[in-house]
């Protein structure tokens, strides 16, 4: 593994696992050597790690494919922060290597697995208006905060996503919208300096993320749960205790908040 200079990355679970949850991302630019960058009408990396790309079939990409076994490409996916912040880009992963097309026996298997991490309309048009890809990978690169770090393909596809990221962006706008003394006991306990402003950044298995943002640039911090979550039906619970600790014991409370 391969770090290139910048920040240190700001999480606490492993480099893998953050970028499959951000290969999980929608925002997304296909791009091939000569070719303007193109947005695909879906990606998706299958439970096997597998990437597969739909495209439409009279575009430009299908259009390089044609006649050809394979072609080098890079997948871009971005990470946003689900609510509104000034700089929302989180993460952006790379995603490297060889785009060919699904053979036609193996599509309806591919489409299966493609719909089961992300259901999409557009699936029902493989082999008609879209083309089923797949991107063979040959290098994966992380970028947060500043820091590249690079992941192997191997251990790409062996990692598994954050229990939360499908759950995260409606999570955070229903606490924002409709529960603002949540958010707010839950970023009390942030200290915030004269003219830094604290927003919600993210939730994941580990806890609550929030970007502290000052003239000039930002921080971010998190405010742990007791013990790692293993699925979206924990979080409720996990929630409330953590608030329940966080009201109750002001000292012991400040262990709970750790730089992300």
């Amino acid at each position: 593994m391969t770090t290139c200079p910048g920040s240190p990355a700001l999480s606490v679970a492993g480099t893998a696992e953050r970028a499959r949850t951000t290969a999980t991302r929608l925002p997304a630019a296909l791009c091939l050597p000569g070719r303007q960058p193109a947005r695909p009408l879906a990606h998706a990396t299958t439970a096997t790690g597998s990437v597969l790309v739909l495209v439409p079939s009279d575009g430009e990409v299908a259009a390089a494919l044609a006649g050809q076994a394979d072609v080098s490409a890079l997948l871009v996916v971005s990470d946003r922060a689900p609510v509104p912040l000034r700089d929302p880009v989180r993460a952006t992963l790379w995603l490297s290597g060889w785009l060919t097309p699904v053979a036609p026996a193996d599509r309806t298997a591919a489409a299966l697995d493609f719909a089961e991490v992300r259901p999409e309309g557009a699936l029902l048009d493989v082999g008609g208006a879209a083309a089923l890809l797949r991107l063979d990978l040959a290098e994966v690169v992380l970028r947060e905060g500043g820091a590249c770090t690079e992941v192997s393909p191997a251990g790409f596809a062996a990692a598994r996503p954050d229990p939360l990221a499908a759950v995260e962006e409606r999570v955070l706008r229903h606490l924002e919208r409709d529960h603002p003394d949540v958010l707010a006991a839950l970023r009390g306990r942030v200290a915030v300096g004269p003219g830094e402003t604290v927003r919600p950044l993210g939730v994941d298995r580990f806890g609550y993320r929030f970007r502290i943002e000052r003239p000039g640039g930002h921080r971010d911090v998190r405010v742990r749960f007791p013990r790692p979550l293993t699925c979206p039906g924990q979080l409720h619970a996990a929630t409330s205790r953590l608030l329940c600790a966080l009201r109750a014991a002001g000292d012991e409370a400040e262990e709970a908040i750790r730089t992300c």
